[in-house]
Order: C-alpha cells, then structure tokens, then sequence
C-alpha cells in the first residue's frame, strides 16, 4: 500500500496518529498494541471540523506524567518490547533522529542526553502508535509533500525559542521543506523524526488508486490560510499504462555496499539472513576498490517498509562502515502463486503471464529441492520435469 502525506498544515504525531485511525486503524487495538508496552496513558478521540472538513482528534490522556527520559531508557525500553521487527525498527530510528538531535545542540553525548516534553508518555504512543498503526494498514511504500515550516517562537522548558524549533531543523536536515503564512509551530520534533524516518519520496501524489482517505486534527490556531490538518491519502500502485496490460508498475528501494574482508561463508550467511528478513532479492558482484583490492559488491532489493531492517542487518552483519539506497522504479510481469499437479506430486509454482498474454510456469526452487531430496533424484531433473509437465503448449512446440 502507499500512503501519500498531504501536510498543508504541518504535521505532530498526534495528527498523524489521528489522521491513521481515520484510515481505519481501531483506537482499541492500538490501545491494546501499545498497553503491552507501556503504561499510564489513554487513547480517545473525537469528531471535529476544520473549515468544514471531518477530522479525528486524538487525545492521549496521561496518568504517568514522567517527561524527563534518558535516550538509553527509551531505547532499552523498545528493545524489548513486543513489536513487530519493522515497527520496532522505525520507532528506534525515529528516537535516534531526535536524540541525535538533542544531543549536537546541547552539546551532549547521545547516550546521556535526556528528553523533556518529547520523553512523556505521550510522545511515545505517538510514535510507537504510529509505526503500528502502518503496519496494521501494511503501508509499504511512503510518498509526501515539501515539510511545511511555521514562523515565530514558542515557550518550551528550555524558555523562549525559535520557530520551527532547533530539533525539528535538526531532524529534517536532508528532507524537502517550505515555507508557510503559519505564525506559530506546526512541525512538531515527533512529527519531523516520523517523517525522517519514514524517508517518503517528496514531490506530488504517486500514480496509484486511491482506497480511503483520512485526516487528523491539529489542537492549535496556527493563524494560517489553511485548516489544521493533516491529510493522508492511501492506495494501491497504478498498472503502468501501455500497451502490455500484464506489465505492473512499482517502487522498490536498492542497498548496495562493498565489503573487502569477508569469507565466502560469511557473505553466504549474510544472503541467507537478508532474505529471511524480507528482502526481494540480492546479489553478489565481482568489485576492485581503492588501492585496487579486490571486493565484493552486496546489492539489495526491498519493499520501502523493510529499508531500515535490511540497512540495519547490512551494518550489522557484514564488515562495511556505510550502505547506500536509492529509491528505483520498476516494470514487472504479472505474476501468481499456483498449485500445480505432476507426477512427482503436487508442487507450489509461480505462473508468469508476459506482456501478449501467455502464461509460463516455473516451478519454485524449494518445491524442486524437497523433492529432489525425497526422492533421491537429481535437481535439475525434478526441475525439468515439473517444468515441462507444467508447460504442455513449450513441450509440444520445443519452446523453453
């Protein structure tokens, strides 16, 4: 799914959070997600209008009204928590955004620093909530307008200070920003290490058909031109429009690294873990680096949602100090997963229809080595028997 974020308003995490639960996401089951990590608080909402347009209101009601947290504490918290692993990815990349943040202007080591508004409670449904509730909508894919910035200053507990803040600047320092006629804040340090770390394409609404839209609401006159709104809209990917109706349109994201010293084991168990992992593909490539030395080219496929996972597993995982992505398009067949009968057994296979039409099917790499492995056959026996058994018409014709 994409999800394209309209911020004519700015963005908090409590409007985006909201905005989400007009898409959809049910206030109890996050309440239920969220109770299983943390305490004290309560989520609520309400209707209301904005220059006449419908809005969910989020509250987060507080009854643990701690606001000083140190960045370790948050950090270990959502380690262990029970979280998906792409939830619980996100919400540590967007705590780091801020802590990282918060730490080069007060001139303090990251592990020491400590949050004042943004370590309460509600800081952290906001964020926490937020990466849950796109994992309930399974938001892939993340598209979004220049970050609107207001003008001013605001009372904070550090005192008087500029808008936007100093850690929103912090945080969407790389990202596309703009002005607006908003005298107050109405970018959030929340809603700017959500948007960070949600690393969304910048620029107009992506081709895509649209399943619902929703807005939240902003608790504040910001004394704008526009309502206080953030708008986000979902949908699924456009077909690419052509002549070959079988061809699909989408936007996947590539990591690539380059690696000197490490053993052929060691990139074999990293294939193994990135795959496991989610990513689409990968592959190895024959590199020469500085000073000449031979190395080896690790290269990535992945959906957007699972970018931070891999990236982390690259660093992790393998010996490289730095990984690079970029967002790609791509064109690719229409494909289904199929059962197939044949004479070794029923077998799981991928049908390829190409853009005239014809399908092909291809039998899946595991289902030919289970039973190659049964049956003590060969490999690429079973794989061709399936093969032709499963493309009558290529059998009949000498086509392969």
């Amino acid at each position: 799914m994409i999800l394209y974020l309209d911020m004519m308003a700015g963005i908090a995490g409590d409007m985006f959070l909201g905005a989400l639960v007009d898409l959809g996401v049910p206030v109890e089951w996050l309440k239920g997600k969220l109770s299983a990590v943390l305490d004290g608080f309560d989520l609520r909402t309400e209707i209301v209008f904005r220059h006449h347009l419908r809005a969910v209101n989020l509250y987060v009601d507080v009854t643990d009204h701690v606001t000083h947290r140190h960045y370790t504490h948050i950090r270990q918290m959502i380690e262990s928590a029970d979280l998906p692993d792409q939830v619980r990815a996100n919400a540590l990349t967007a705590f780091k955004h801020i802590a990282q943040a918060e730490a080069h202007i007060h001139g303090k080591d990251i592990e020491t620093v400590h949050f004042h508004e943004i370590g309460g409670i509600d800081s952290l449904v906001d964020i926490i909530g937020s990466f849950l509730a796109l994992d309930y909508l399974g938001v892939d894919q993340v598209a979004a307008t220049p970050v609107p910035l207001g003008s001013g200053t605001i009372k904070c507990a550090h005192g008087t200070i500029p808008v936007p803040v100093p850690a929103t600047v912090a945080i969407l320092k790389g990202l596309e920003v703009r002005g607006s006629d908003a005298k107050t804040e109405i970018v959030t340090p929340t809603g700017a290490a959500i948007v960070a770390t949600l690393a969304p394409q910048f620029g107009g609404m992506p081709d895509m058909q649209i399943e619902k839209v929703g807005y939240g609401a902003g608790k504040r006159d910001i004394g704008a031109s526009v309502p206080n709104l953030l708008r986000l809209v979902l949908g699924t990917p456009s077909v690419v429009k052509n002549s070959a109706d079988n061809i699909l349109s989408d936007q996947v994201h590539v990591l690539y690294t380059n690696v000197d010293d490490m053993s052929p084991e060691s990139l074999g168990f990293v294939m193994d873990r990135l795959m496991d992992k989610g990513a689409l593909d990968v592959s190895f490539t024959p590199a020469f680096m500085k000073k000449n030395r031979p190395a080896t080219r690790i290269e990535v496929i992945c959906r957007p949602a699972q970018l931070q996972v891999l990236a982390d597993l690259l660093l992790s995982e393998t010996t490289t100090i730095g990984v690079r992505y970029h967002l790609c398009d791509r064109m690719i067949l229409k494909r289904e997963s199929v059962d197939v009968e044949t004479s070794l057994g029923r077998v799981i296979a991928k049908k390829i229809t190409s853009p005239n039409g014809r399908a092909r099917i291809m039998p899946e790499y595991d289902e030919c080595k289970r039973i190659a492995l049964d049956r003590n056959l060969p490999f690429y026996q079973v794989y061709e028997q399936i093969l032709a058994e499963s493309n009558p018409l290529d059998r009949q014709t000498g086509r392969s």
